[in-house]
């Protein structure tokens, strides 16, 4: 049985994501997205939509990214 790189679980269904080089091995999604969902830039919350992207960094709404700047982003057209 192989072990969930994030809760220690030993577990008979485990699988692997790889995201880029990264590459973790979990027992559930819900213990790969506290692994691997990258943070909002300003609010730290776990991205697991698409979120918004700014000059390099990753927001999860348009609300965060305007509170630190970024004015171009909007979350409806």
């Amino acid at each position: 049985m192989a072990r969930c790189d994030t809760c220690g679980n030993h577990y008979d269904k485990t699988f692997t994501v790889t995201r880029g080089e990264e590459r973790g091995t979990f027992d559930s999604f819900e213990c790969a997205a506290q692994a691997m969902a990258p943070d909002c830039a300003h609010c730290g919350c776990r991205i697991l939509g698409h979120g918004v992207e700014a000059e390099g960094s990753i927001f999860c709404c348009a609300h965060c990214a305007r509170a630190v700047g970024e004015h171009e982003l909007v979350d409806r057209a």
